[in-house]
């Protein structure tokens, strides 16, 4: 670690003393990259909304082919135009291929994607935006003859900005660019900070732009005031709770990769089998459909029995842990939110006197930091998406679930060993 810090504080102190305008030029490239992203974002989110408007109009058994024929679609698109991978061979690539991401998996990604998300799978559309961005990213540093950790660091901060466009939270996209590479540090690639922040905050302006999302909070939960020390000690109680979740969703999740891996046939059988079981899941509870993005509004909404959201909680790890394994494409972090939405809420009807939005939050956190590792941009990431303002007990149980995660990672990757060689 000490070596690495040594070599950038020498990189930094030789960009400044260079000249003012190195600065200028660097700050310029890492803007150039957010405004990129962000639109493709833009024009992304356009064309999934309109996907999404019509497959959503399709119901009841009628899911049953549409389902299953999106998922063979999927597969022929994975068939032809070659596997995309997922979030693990991103990690992947930070660590161990100089931080280059390729864009020839693009367009596979990006079809596949709108396909999966657009019909009804449990995944949203972060995981597509930070492989394309950060891309973008190692396509910029191309151009400008860039290797090592410079190469690394665009590609990062392409990677963010792809992130925030989403969340509409650049802090938290910056953060979770990093936070996601390992599972127990992220300060290994801290010379990437910066350029991170300034690509997502570039990235959030011209998204914002296009699509008009992002500024107010993107769910509506009722307004929360912390009022003494009792809500933090609450606030860890229910991140217990999720991270309990999370081994039970980790458990499902690797049993469904057993069930799918002993099945011997072209991907397309496969997807399009992921798709039929979705459909069903889909038609016995259609809040299960879907990433969650509107989804999760009508959990806080509505009451539903402590029974019911059980339920739903159940059924979505399922649907998830499909998904993934069923090689539908997208990223889960908005469904384990709307998963943990769904247990605080059973945990506020079942306990009396429970007030649901700390509930909530308190699960949402923990469950989705156990998961993906990402404790600190998890806290930034709901403190936008909540509007929940006192974001103390949100961190409080993010670092619970952080520290009550299994000790080996669903995203493998994470596990880069410390000593590997970086250059």
């Amino acid at each position: 670690m000490k070596r690495h810090q040594q070599q950038t504080l020498a990189w930094l102190n030789g960009l400044t003393a260079r000249n003012p305008l190195t600065v200028s030029r660097w700050l310029l490239c890492w803007a150039a990259i957010g405004i990129c992203s962000g639109l493709f974002a833009g024009l992304y989110w356009h064309v999934l909304e309109q996907m999404t408007k019509f497959l959503s109009s399709f119901q009841g058994y009628s899911l049953l082919v549409i389902m299953p024929l999106s998922g063979l679609l999927i597969g022929l698109v994975i068939h032809f135009l070659g596997n995309p991978g997922e979030i693990a061979l991103i990690v992947d690539n930070i660590h161990f291929r100089g931080g280059r991401i390729e864009k020839r998996e693009n367009p596979s990604m990006i079809l596949s994607s709108l396909i999966s998300i657009s019909a009804g799978g449990s995944l949203g559309p972060e995981a597509p935006m930070v492989q394309v961005t950060g891309s973008l990213g190692t396509w910029f540093a191309d151009r400008l003859h860039l290797e090592g950790e410079k190469l690394r660091s665009l590609s990062i901060a392409g990677m963010a900005a792809g992130f925030t466009a989403l969340f509409g939270a650049p802090l938290g996209g910056a953060f979770f660019a990093l936070e996601i590479l390992h599972h127990e540090y992220f300060l290994e690639y801290y010379e990437a900070v910066l350029p991170a922040i300034v690509s997502s905050c570039a990235s959030y302006l011209v998204f914002v732009v296009i699509t008009h999302l992002g500024i107010a909070p993107t769910w509506n939960f009722p307004q929360y005031q912390v009022n003494n020390i009792d809500d933090f000690i609450v606030a860890i109680l229910y991140a217990i709770v999720g991270a309990i979740a999370a081994w039970v969703f980790i458990s499902i999740f690797k049993l469904c990769r057993q069930v799918f891996a002993k099945i011997p046939a072209p991907i397309y059988v496969r997807t399009t089998i992921a798709g039929l079981v979705l459909g069903s899941l889909a038609i016995a509870i259609p809040l299960t459909r879907y990433f969650g993005h509107e989804q999760l509004n009508a959990v806080v909404e509505n009451n539903f029995s402590a029974y019911t959201l059980l339920i739903i909680v159940l059924a979505k790890m399922v649907a998830i842990s499909v998904t993934v394994n069923g090689e539908w494409r997208g990223g889960f972090i908005i469904p384990l939110f709307f998963t943990g939405a769904c247990l605080g809420k059973a945990i506020a009807t079942l306990i009396p006197g429970v007030h649901p939005v700390l509930a909530m939050i308190s699960v949402m956190a923990a469950i989705n930091a156990a998961v993906t590792r990402t404790p600190i941009s998890t806290t930034l990431l709901l403190t936008k998406l909540t509007g929940f303002t006192p974001f103390t007990p949100i961190l409080f149980a993010s670092l619970v679930g952080f520290f009550l995660s299994p000790k080996m990672p669903l995203i493998k990757s994470q596990l880069k060993s410390q000593n590997t060689e970086m250059h």
